[in-house]
């Protein structure tokens, strides 16, 4: 089974600005390139796990979570690194989209896109962790058995991410 470095998206690898679809409201976190660049050298997958609510709000469309990513994707390209996946959640209790206005079980803090990650791509969760700046990405973690939550408080991604992989 393979190790995995997760990561919460908004306000871990990009700054936090509120639902977030326009790739030009997009602004990587100092650090975020060069730690998942990092993961990918260790060969550990660097994986995204995202609560997206604003789709079930009817904010915006899986398609604009899609194109987000792959523009993530070709910015990651540019300084030798990549995500091997990208999990989200697209629902929300209160959401107005009616297909997506649910609870689930893969809304964090439950564990769902972990799992479901760690099923497809062969994850021992034992020996992976997460960064998260929420409590409910902690929670996720746990949940899951992932070997650790860190809780990122801002910062320098990369020295984050550096120092927690000297322990693995």
């Amino acid at each position: 089974m393979r190790q995995a470095v997760f990561f919460d998206r908004d306000g871990v690898l990009n700054e936090e600005v509120g639902y977030l679809w326009e790739v030009e409201r997009f602004k990587w976190i100092d650090g975020a390139r060069e730690a998942v660049r990092l993961c990918n050298e260790r060969e550990l997958l660097a994986v995204v796990v995202t609560n997206q609510g604003g789709i079930a709000r009817g904010l915006y469309t899986a398609r604009d979570v899609d194109n987000l990513h792959a523009c993530m994707q070709r910015d990651l390209s540019e300084v030798g690194a990549h995500i091997d996946a990208f999990y989200y959640c697209p629902h929300h209790p209160e959401g107005v989209v009616e297909n997506f206005s649910v609870v689930c079980d893969c809304r964090k803090p439950k564990p769902g896109l972990i799992l479901r990650a760690c099923k497809e791509l062969d994850i021992d969760p034992a020996r992976s962790i997460m960064f998260g700046d929420t409590e409910r990405d902690i929670k996720a973690a746990q949940a899951a058995g992932l070997r650790n939550g860190i809780f990122f408080a801002g910062g320098n991604l990369f020295d984050a991410v550096k120092a927690e992989l000297e322990t693995l």
